[in-house]
């Protein structure tokens, strides 16, 4: 990795992922279209990527949905159409498994290497350099690619052949959007009822109920002061990211003809949440939803 890796994408975990290759002492260009995400990394010593001016060996992305994952490979200056033969590009967006594959059938003909790698972990997963990669891909180019996602994550896994990884990833967000909503209900009723959310947090959590959502990324705000409930939601995972890949989920599994009642009616609260004007609230703000729906007694 002598040579700059070329990063797209420098959000809340882009950001946070292309530091991490900075602090190991990598030559990154990097790209944003929002100039003050741009410049955070270029005051920690990435160069602004510009087309052609270097032959980059790697090239990761990690942007917020299709069109812009589109645009960037296959666009009108695809940057697919630029890359040299053998450059190994990892797109770490949550985008559509149709997508992925797309992308991995491009990259082909054009002899590049390519995975679909999205990532798990959020925000601080990001920053710690914790974060799981979800392979789609050959499991050789993931073993070539496994020295430069190591700098950024714990656990790298191999889910399977192109597209895989996209799959993956929607499914695992599913699931958690339905057990966050599962335990924003749960604390709501106890809490209700007169129990202290601290208190009924470990009881959960040492108990039959226990899940990530509870134990890591508690909604209730104050059960956790580094958590975004306690920040006001501010941070975290966006609640209109959470409706996309839920929205992806759900168009992923009419395609196949699969049942996702539970998954469905995440969508459609989490739809709810976003036209209340939550879209930039980290998505354990649910909860928000939740305590507006109380029946009256």
């Amino acid at each position: 990795m002598d040579t700059p890796i070329a990063f797209f994408g420098l959000g809340q975990m882009g950001g946070r992922m292309a530091q991490r290759l900075l602090d190991a002492g990598l030559s990154l260009d990097v790209h944003d279209p929002a100039p003050a995400c741009l410049q955070a990394l270029l005051d920690h010593g990435a160069h602004a990527f510009t087309p052609g001016a270097a032959r980059h060996d790697i090239v990761i992305s990690m942007l917020p949905h299709d069109k812009a994952v589109h645009d960037l490979y296959l666009g009108t200056t695809g940057l697919l159409r630029q890359l040299s033969a053998g450059t190994l590009v990892i797109d770490c967006s949550t985008v559509s498994p149709e997508l992925s594959r797309q992308l991995h059938q491009e990259a082909q003909t054009r002899s590049l290497d390519f995975l679909d790698a999205p990532v798990s972990g959020g925000v601080t997963g990001a920053a710690a350099g914790t974060l799981s990669f979800l392979c789609g891909g050959s499991a050789s180019v993931v073993t070539q690619a496994q020295p430069v996602l190591s700098l950024m994550g714990q656990n790298i896994m191999h889910a399977g052949p192109a597209g895989a990884g996209s799959v993956a990833k929607l499914c695992n967000n599913m699931l958690l959007a339905i057990h966050m909503l599962g335990t924003c209900e749960a604390l709501n009723l106890g809490v209700k009822q007169g129990l202290d959310p601290a208190t009924l947090s470990t009881i959960m959590q040492k108990s039959s109920g226990r899940n990530w959502s509870l134990e890591v990324y508690n909604p209730w705000p104050g059960v956790m002061p580094q958590s975004p409930a306690s920040q006001s939601y501010r941070g975290g995972f966006q609640s209109q990211l959470m409706l996309k890949d839920l929205t992806l989920a759900h168009q992923s599994a009419e395609a196949w003809h699969v049942s996702t009642p539970l998954g469905s009616l995440a969508q459609q609260l989490y739809a709810q949440h976003v036209a209340k004007g939550h879209e930039q609230e980290d998505f354990s703000g649910i909860l928000q939803l939740i305590r507006s729906m109380e029946s009256l007694p």
